[in-house]
């Protein structure tokens, strides 16, 4: 018989899954989605199975997005060694302090952090926009920025003479999401907050991002709770705290019951119905009709913590469509207090293509609290709703900070595409690809080297006239290059059919590559926050 699953359909309520849906890279979604791991599985810290690295499309369709190297779903074989990236800090943080009368009504600390909350760049007004904390578990307030470096609080009418967007008495994380496709422009902007008086979520929906609608209640969750969007599935994707351990909150227990902090899932149409899920209970098995078990802190991210010291939890886990994958920024907790400093909390990356599996391959902080006891960032750094935003070659990671007396907010640049590169000298080969575009692009780092490609067909011999001889060498650091052939005035001859690139790299870094319908090399993948140039969610102009 086979087995169904409850999940949450538009109307909110609860529906028979539906049949096997097959994503835009060739990968097949698993029945029943969404799949519930064990509780046990996740007290024990196994590392998350991935099934589409274990078993990847036979052909896979590269139609969407700049096409990354932080796995080997693309990779048939290869010389090169993988090199995963970490972010660079602003030498100008933190960029936003708390300078405002209601952003110190608390002795301590004094707040203007982003908690979650969301930083965009909004391409009908043309500036870049923040949502962030002021005081300390207060209310919602808003700034903006010409540049996502320095940035300014307007006074507006919500609380008078204030940059306040919402009141709050005990507000903790919230989200905000510009809905880019947004059917009614009266919920372009949507907000989840977590209210700590009440104990209760709330989620909300406005025209500007300033003027919001009246609270609309979400089933149980607790603190710290976040939601994002997955445009692959058209899904608003709800990232439930849970505690995947039973138990009294004590973290001296916490060595013997491992795992602590996790998170269920949510998936829905619409943001607002969707939002009604039922009620769950904690430290137990998964029951039909919940939010699935989904994810938690495993044993990798404890290497080296001897017995008797707290494990390691996921704090929070943010994401953001990014190009071809979600992007997932995890807040892992490792110390709830090291000489006096709150929460040690760092940020890593991980990545998905299907939504709901994460892939972590490199287990080391991207975004780290700072060694100084005295620095703005010494404890408790929180990741932003939205994921970076994308600015001319770099990506802007906006984040929180803690420091004695202090939470802020500051930002930290990686490369476009830079979370991994294939580097050295050699060859890759990806796998069987099919593909409509006629223009093929790379990201490389080639000070002193080059890059060509060619093709190989079904069969595995090269396709004429795309060998590497005719290739035309791309030279140089360039985020965006176009890889030519002398014969030919682009690929449409493959268009449709299952090929093979074979890249052969001479003493440099490959980050990327992506084959656009246009010479400007528009990838048509999503841009996360997005950023100068981008008119919506997609590179549709190659900026």
């Amino acid at each position: 018989m086979k087995h169904l699953l409850l999940v949450f359909a538009l109307s909110g309520s609860a529906l028979p899954a539906v049949a096997a849906e097959t994503l835009h890279n060739g990968v097949v979604l698993p029945d029943p989605w969404p799949p519930s791991r064990s509780i046990e599985e996740l007290r024990k810290g196994e590392v998350m199975p991935v099934p589409y690295l274990k078993t990847p499309p036979a052909v896979i369709p590269v139609d969407v997005g700049r096409q990354l190297f932080v796995d080997d779903f693309l990779i048939e074989q290869t010389t090169l060694k993988r090199t995963f990236h970490k972010t660079r800090s602003w030498e100008g943080n933190p960029m936003l302090q708390p300078d405002k009368r209601w952003e110190k009504i608390y002795q301590n600390p004094k707040t203007a952090m982003a908690f979650s909350d969301g930083v965009w760049w909004d391409p009908q007004d043309q500036i870049f926009k923040m949502w962030y904390m002021a005081a300390s578990f207060g209310c919602t307030a808003y700034a903006t920025s010409k540049d996502g470096l320095h940035w300014e609080k307007p006074t507006l009418d919500v609380r008078p003479k204030t940059n306040i967007v919402l009141l709050s008495t005990q507000r903790d994380s919230t989200t905000v999401w510009l809905d880019h496709d947004a059917t009614d422009p009266a919920q372009r902007w949507k907000f989840f907050q977590f209210n700590r008086d009440s104990y209760m979520g709330s989620v909300h929906t406005s025209p500007d991002g300033i003027h919001w609608t009246e609270p609309v209640w979400t089933g149980y969750t607790a603190d710290r709770t976040t939601f994002f969007y997955n445009p692959f599935r058209k899904k608003w994707v709800f990232s439930l705290r849970d505690e995947a351990f039973k138990g009294p909150w004590d973290y001296k227990s916490r060595p013997v019951k491992p795992i602590g902090r996790s998170r269920r899932y949510v998936e829905a149409d619409d943001f607002v119905k969707g939002a009604k899920w039922p009620d769950f209970a904690g430290g137990r098995e998964w029951r039909p009709g919940e939010p699935v078990h989904w994810f938690a802190s495993d044993k990798l991210d404890s290497v080296g913590i001897p017995e008797g010291e707290m494990k390691a939890e996921l704090y929070n886990l943010d994401a953001a469509p990014y190009e071809s994958l979600m992007l997932g920024l995890f807040c892992i907790l490792h110390d709830n207090s090291r000489a006096g400093r709150p929460k040690i909390n760092d940020i890593m990356f991980g990545f998905s293509r299907d939504g709901f599996h994460w892939d972590r391959p490199f287990r080391e902080p991207v975004i780290a609290v700072s060694d100084d006891v005295k620095a703005w960032n010494a404890a408790n750094l929180q990741s932003v709703g939205g994921g970076c935003c994308i600015v001319g070659d770099k990506l802007y990671f906006y984040h929180s900070g803690r420091s004695e007396g202090f939470e802020q907010t500051g930002v930290a640049f990686l490369r476009r595409d830079g979370f991994a590169s294939m580097d050295g000298t050699g060859a890759l080969t990806t796998r069987a690809l099919r593909f409509r575009g006629k223009h093929l692009f790379v990201n490389a780092a080639l000070p002193q080297g080059e890059l060509r490609a060619e093709i190989l067909g079904q069969d595995g011999n090269v396709v004429a006239p795309f060998t590497a001889a005719n290739c035309e060498p791309v030279n140089g650091d360039r985020t965006k290059a176009a890889l030519k052939w002398n014969g030919a005035a682009d690929l449409s001859a493959l268009s449709g059919k299952a090929v093979r690139i074979r890249f052969h790299l001479k003493n440099g870094s490959l980050y990327a590559f992506w084959i656009s319908p246009d010479a400007t090399g528009a990838s048509h993948g999503y841009v996360a926050a997005g950023g100068p140039g981008f008119p919506g969610a997609r590179d549709t102009t190659g900026n």
